[in-house]
């Protein structure tokens, strides 16, 4: 990151989900865990994981350090509050309540057992997460991403955590997981929040990629500064990393690779193609999405980097403004956005449509009238993905896209 990414805009380093469980299962979630808390209930960081936490550091040391990489923070936490803090009583920081008083053990998280949920209703909720997010403070974090929260929509909750984040003295992203979220409560995600999930969890299969098109559709018009629609990490890279020996682990279940990795191939880095991994790249930065690489970084290879790297792509999802779907019709779809500048206009086609047997090679023609994108006269056109200039255009500007492939360009008036 610090060394050939940091220079393109990337910037946050983000600890997924168990930092505080030092069973290591690969993908699987332990059935009894054994992590430990702090004298108020909050979760210790693994040691065997991180072993600068030892001595009461927590993730301070690790934080400082990717600090001084000139990168930020990021940590994954599971809304509720630790099944072993609510057994032995723990107190509440700084308050007469306890952990018990908050606890409930009929709305908790169903796919992972470590914590029990926190009844909002209940006096010392809204300290509990006041006393988890100092902490988090505390250690330097940047961003946290709150998991079980969106799906089903956990309104009061969200309002609770955006109050611990002001409260700590401390500007943390706030990120909410999974998806859906329903765009009902747009006004409200978007006033408390700064990133949330459109999605489940992404992983690299066409057919999941798919209803990222709708969604985003769905969403471009709560997008802005500070907001964001997040329709899940790029699916990009080397996706199924263990180290040397893991998969042949009993504790790594086939059950995990028969469902995520094509009955066990996690030896394939991606199952996207390239055509569909630059679609995937493409839409994420017409729409704005938060660009958050999913993939096991030293093991990325040029094409990878290629798609991560490229200043003229990024520069759409930094820098664009008013973008929106331009239409969505017989597997061609397009987005159109406005440069920054006022004068040039992006433009994103994109070919949905599975291949055809009769010319399994050629992809698809679009064809786009100037005048839809505010052009009445020649323009200009740039390739962004080849960083190549194509020529003057006039009336309309006609391309041919790969199947599940993608082609974004800049349109600017021609020079007289």
């Amino acid at each position: 990151m610090a060394a050939q990414l940091a220079c393109f805009g990337w910037r946050y380093i983000v600890v997924d989900i168990q930092w505080y469980e030092p069973q290591m299962l690969g993908p699987d979630y332990p059935p009894e865990s054994r992590a430990e808390v702090d004298d108020y209930g909050r979760f210790r960081p693994a040691e065997n994981k991180f072993p600068s936490a030892a001595g009461g550091k927590g993730l301070k040391p690790l934080a400082d350090f990717v600090h001084g990489k000139g990168l930020k923070f990021g940590l994954h936490i599971v809304r509720g509050i630790p099944r072993k803090a609510v057994e032995r009583n723990t107190p509440v920081e700084g308050t007469a309540y306890r952990a018990a008083d908050i606890a409930t053990k009929t709305d908790y998280c169903p796919w992972n057992m470590d914590q029990w949920g926190v009844d909002v209703t209940k006096p010392g909720a809204q300290e509990w997460y006041d006393s988890l997010f100092r902490l988090l403070a505390a250690w330097g974090v940047d961003l946290v991403k709150v998991d079980d929260i969106s799906s089903p929509y956990r309104a009061r909750e969200i309002e609770i955590f955006r109050s611990a984040i002001d409260k700590s003295g401390r500007p943390i992203v706030l990120s909410l997981s999974p998806g859906p979220t329903p765009v009902a409560r747009a006004g409200h995600v978007a006033a408390n929040a700064n990133m949330w999930r459109l999605l489940g969890d992404l992983w690299d299969y066409w057919e999941q990629v798919l209803p990222a098109f709708r969604k985003l559709h769905e969403w471009s018009a709560y997008a802005g500064p500070g907001h964001w629609p997040d329709p899940d990490m790029l699916p990009l890279g080397h996706l199924r990393y263990l180290p040397p020996g893991w998969s042949q682990r009993k504790t790594v279940s086939r059950e995990y690779f028969a469902m995520t990795a094509h009955g066990g191939r996690e030896d394939v880095p991606n199952f996207l193609t390239h055509d569909e991994q630059r679609t995937v790249m493409t839409l994420w930065s017409i729409a704005r999405c938060p660009l958050i690489v999913g993939g096991h970084l030293p093991a990325s290879d040029a094409w990878t980097l290629s798609l991560i790297t490229n200043e003229e792509v990024l520069a759409v999802n930094q820098r664009s403004r008013g973008n929106r779907q331009l239409f969505n019709a017989n597997g061609l779809v397009a987005w159109v956005a406005e440069d920054g500048t006022g004068k040039a206009k992006y433009l994103a086609v994109f070919n949905t449509a599975d291949r055809e047997d009769k010319d399994p090679e050629a992809g698809l023609e679009a064809g786009i009238r100037l005048a839809d994108l505010g052009f009445m006269a020649r323009c200009e056109v740039r390739d962004l993905w080849a960083k190549k200039d194509l020529g003057p255009t006039s009336g309309t500007f006609a391309t041919v896209i790969p199947w599940h492939g993608a082609g974004l360009y800049r349109l600017a008036p021609a020079k007289k």
